[in-house]
């Protein structure tokens, strides 16, 4: 004979339905930005160390955190090789090219695997947000980690975010694991700023676009789900050596047309929020 199953309280549904949690800016800090796309590869590390010095070129000050607690590119992008000061309680955040910067790159040697469960990534990405001195930052930019996990929870749940930046290829495999995270970021309360089509063509000497990962993806996806749609970065092989070198485009050569992309983007995001 089977046993009914005894009906749950009201009281009991209402707690299994979630918990309520409070959002804590990073102090600090006036906005925080994501550069997110839940797919790995797609350029997010690079795109968020040239919006930053971007946003710097502009005037304004900015943080970069690096919460990749598995994959850190920040230590490689700014060549960054100093582990940051501490008194014990709380970190200082390493300066390079007028950036706070932060990873746990920096904590560790450049190959050693972080394996780690997730309570433990937890604990990290709440010590960067709440035990780094960031000081008298207009935006902070967050590089998120690939997918839909423990990081990208911590943030939407805990630290209040005032917007995220979805970047991807417009691949259709790329694309895939994009919309499951638009749907996460819209299911979670995070305003979506808009999408950016990286990698969107390579041209050559003599002019002619190769769109190597598909065409217009990135567009077709931000007008599916009623986003906006920020614009396209191309490939350009000095984009790459010029990271390998530790010395963002945006940086290194201001002039040059891609860093006229960011420069356009960044002054699209300020007029955003000031």
């Amino acid at each position: 004979m089977t046993k009914e199953k005894p009906e749950l309280s009201d009281a009991m549904k209402k707690k299994m339905a979630g918990k309520t949690f409070e959002k804590n800016p990073i102090q600090g800090t006036k906005y925080t930005i994501a550069i997110s796309s839940a797919k790995g590869g797609v350029g997010k590390s690079t795109f968020a160390t040239n919006i930053a010095l971007a946003l710097k070129k502009i005037g304004c000050r900015v943080g970069l955190l690096d919460a990749d607690i598995y994959g850190p590119s920040l230590p490689k992008l700014f060549s960054i090789n100093e582990k940051p000061k501490s008194d014990g309680k709380t970190m200082t955040p390493i300066t390079k090219y007028e950036i706070q910067c932060m990873s746990i790159g920096f904590l560790t040697e450049e190959q050693t695997p972080m394996i780690w469960r997730g309570p433990m990534v937890t604990s990290a990405i709440k010590t960067f947000a709440q035990k780094v001195n960031w000081n008298n930052l207009d935006f902070i930019i967050v590089d998120m980690p690939p997918g839909t996990g423990d990081t990208q929870l911590t943030f939407a749940q805990e630290i209040k975010m005032d917007g995220v930046i979805i970047v991807s290829t417009p691949q259709e495999l790329a694309l895939q694991d994009v919309k499951r995270g638009i749907k996460m970021f819209d299911k979670l309360g995070v305003k979506i700023i808009g999408l950016i089509d990286n990698m969107c063509h390579f041209q050559t000497d003599d002019g002619k676009k190769y769109s190597i990962f598909g065409e217009g993806g990135v567009q077709r996806t931000a007008k599916e789900f009623k986003k906006d749609f920020l614009g396209e970065i191309p490939i350009v092989p000095e984009i790459g050596k010029q990271g390998d070198l530790g010395m963002p485009i945006v940086e290194s050569h201001p002039d040059h047309n891609v860093s006229k992309i960011y420069l356009n983007l960044a002054e699209k995001i300020k007029t955003t929020f000031f």
